[in-house]
C-alpha cells in the first residue's frame, strides 16, 4: 500500500509543479501577445482569430477560447496521423491543453494592468521578458514529465509516422502555424497583421529554445523539488483515501 501512497504523492506533486509551470508559461505568452510586436507561434492563430472577434468578423471567444479549440484540433490530428499507435493516455492532453488555455486568458487580464504597451521600449521590454519566462517555463513543465503539450504531440507525431527529426518537424508545424496566422489576418483585415506575426514572432521562435537549452543545465534544484514529497502529506494521504476508498492505508 505504500507503493501506491508514494505513486499518488508523486502524481499530485508532479501535476502541481505542472500547473506552476504552466501558469508561467502562459505568463510569458501573455507578455509577448501585449507587446503588439507578434505573439508567440502557438498563440498566434487564436489571437488572430479573437481580434477578428472583436470587430464582429469571427465568434467572440477570448485568446484562451480559440487556444481550447485549436488544442482540441491539434489532438485529432494526432489521432489521424498516428491511427491505432495513438496511446489513449496522450488524451490527457485535452485536460492540459485545456487548462493552458484558461490560464493564458488569466494572465492576459493580468498583464492587462502592467503597461500601455505604447510606446517602443515598453513593448521590447515585454517581448524580451515575455519570451525569457516562456522559455524557463517550458524548461521546467518538461521535467515535469506529464504528456506533451497538443501543440508538441502533434510535432511528435509527425515525427513518429515521418521518421524526419524531431527539430525539423518543428520547424514545419511552426512555420506552417505562423503561415496560416498570415492567411487569416489577410481574411479578417485584409492585410499583414503586423500585432499577430511579427519581429517578435520571429524572435521568439530562436530565442525561447536558446534560454531552454541555456538553463537545462541548472535546473537540478528544479529536479530535487519535484522528488521532494511535501509535508503535508496527511491532506495528500486523505484525496488518496478518497481515490481509492476500498483499499486498507
Amino acid at each position: 500500500m505504500r507503493i501506491k501512497k508514494e505513486k499518488v504523492i508523486g502524481f499530485v506533486w508532479q501535476h502541481i509543479l505542472l500547473l506552476l509551470s504552466m501558469f508561467f508559461m502562459t505568463f510569458g505568452v501573455a507578455l509577448c501577445v501585449r507587446s503588439n510586436l507578434g505573439s508567440g507561434v502557438i498563440s498566434s492563430i487564436p489571437m488572430s482569430f479573437s481580434l477578428a472577434g472583436e470587430v464582429g468578423l469571427a465568434p467572440r471567444f477570448t485568446i484562451g477560447g480559440y487556444t481550447n479549440i485549436m488544442n482540441v484540433i491539434l489532438v485529432v490530428a494526432q489521432i489521424l496521423v498516428l491511427r491505432r499507435k495513438f496511446e489513449p493516455l496522450q488524451l490527457f492532453q485535452l485536460v492540459i491543453g485545456f487548462v493552458f488555455g484558461c490560464l493564458l486568458d488569466v494572465n492576459m487580464w493580468l498583464t492587462s494592468y502592467f503597461s500601455s504597451y505604447e510606446s517602443l521600449l515598453s513593448q521590447i521590454v515585454a517581448q524580451l521578458s515575455g519570451a525569457t519566462i516562456l522559455g524557463c517555463a517550458v524548461a521546467t513543465e518538461i521535467r515535469c514529465g506529464s504528456v506533451t503539450m497538443p501543440g508538441e504531440g502533434i510535432q511528435v507525431a509527425i515525427a513518429k509516422v515521418t521518421g524526419k527529426p524531431f527539430p525539423i518537424v518543428k520547424i514545419m508545424v511552426d512555420t506552417t502555424l505562423v503561415v496560416l496566422a498570415v492567411i487569416s489576418g489577410y481574411y479578417f483585415f485584409g492585410q499583414w497583421p503586423w500585432t499577430v506575426v511579427g519581429p517578435g514572432t520571429l524572435f521568439a521562435m530562436f530565442y525561447v529554445g536558446y534560454v531552454v537549452k541555456l538553463v537545462n543545465p541548472h535546473l537540478g534544484w528544479f529536479d530535487r523539488l519535484l522528488n521532494y514529497r511535501p509535508g503535508f502529506r496527511r491532506y495528500i494521504y486523505g484525496l488518496a483515501r478518497f481515490i481509492y476508498p476500498n483499499k486498507e492505508w
